[in-house]
């Protein structure tokens, strides 16, 4: 009995098809091996201590009958307590003064380094993100002799020049003091996400833009900026977080203006006294909790609104 060469295809086609699946499940295999650290670390440091902070706040801690369940009466206290409301204002007005200018002031420095008009640009790059390889006590420690009223060296320059002392350190100044520092440390980094965003548009769109006659204000407004938009909002989200998350900051400044920085100036830092300080780690737990669900709220706003207004948009066009 002859094959044909048709028939012998067929017959090899099964074995073919057997060893195509057990290399892709080999593949499989070696991609879940990789990732397997990951989710691992994921798990211990992060998905269990949440599920475990969770399980915390529905309970309270008494002298007599230790921990008992309390059902939702932590996050009642929380919505009620003047001191966690007073610092969230306090993160509502960073956000709305702070994060503005520092995107603003990131993306002039991006849009003039991505010009090719400013001399030393790589240098200028690497200065202007410097301060963000400055850890965050450092950075802090640091603004805060500059800030100091006796020996700071802006005071003595000030009284040198008849201006008097300023008070960078005061109930009312502080929380500008502060935003200085945050600015100055982050800063570069949201800079080397939009630099990064506006070195992947494509050339043709410039090109384009200089046949209609388009100068460089007129392409950076209508050309880059939109083109990098998803890139600002990742920064507005990333800021977002990290104004709510802010602790080296107002824990560094307690100790050099403790009479400016509360225990529960920024909500972060509030409970991290609660459960360090206090030892109230069930109440603590619950006020992370409804931090962790009021940044996710934000946070979505603000993706919600950038969406609806991209539709719009597109509708228009």
């Amino acid at each position: 009995m002859t094959h044909t060469p048709t028939a012998a295809r067929t017959a090899a086609r099964p074995a073919e098809r057997r060893r195509t699946s057990t290399s892709k499940r080999k593949q499989r295999t070696a991609a879940y091996l990789f990732i397997l650290p990951f989710f691992l670390v994921f798990l211990t440091m992060l998905v269990v201590p949440l599920f475990y902070s969770g399980w915390l706040s529905f309970f309270e801690s008494k002298l007599i009958g230790g921990e008992q369940f309390a059902g939702l009466a932590n996050y009642v206290r929380a919505l009620g307590d003047s001191a966690f409301w007073g610092s969230l204002l306090r993160v509502l007005a960073f956000l709305l003064i702070q994060v503005p200018i520092m995107l603003i002031l990131a993306l002039c420095f991006a849009l003039a380094l991505d010009s090719g008009r400013a001399r030393g640009s790589r240098t200028v790059r690497l200065l202007i993100f410097m301060p963000y390889a400055v850890p965050a006590v450092v950075a802090t420690l640091m603004w805060g002799y500059l800030y100091g009223p006796d020996f700071g060296p802006i005071a003595q320059i000030a009284r040198a020049v008849g201006l008097g002392t300023p008070e960078f350190l005061t109930p009312g100044n502080i929380l500008g003091s502060m935003m200085n520092i945050v600015t100055w440390e982050f800063i570069g980094y949201n800079m080397i996400i939009m630099y990064a965003a506006l070195r992947s548009i494509p050339a043709e769109l410039y090109e384009a833009a200089e046949i209609d006659g388009a100068g460089q204000f007129r392409v950076a407004w209508s050309v880059k900026i939109p083109a990098i938009r998803p890139a600002i909002m990742l920064t507005v989200i990333f800021s977002i977080i990290g104004s709510f998350q802010l602790f080296n900051e107002p824990s560094l400044l307690n100790t050099i203006a403790p009479d400016a920085i509360t225990n529960s100036f920024m909500p972060n830092y509030y409970a991290y006294n609660l459960a360090f300080i206090n030892q109230e780690l069930n109440y603590a737990a619950a006020i992370a909790f409804l931090l962790g669900l009021l940044i996710a709220i934000v946070s979505y706003i603000v993706q919600l609104s950038e969406q609806r207004r991209e539709r719009r948009e597109r509708r228009l066009s």
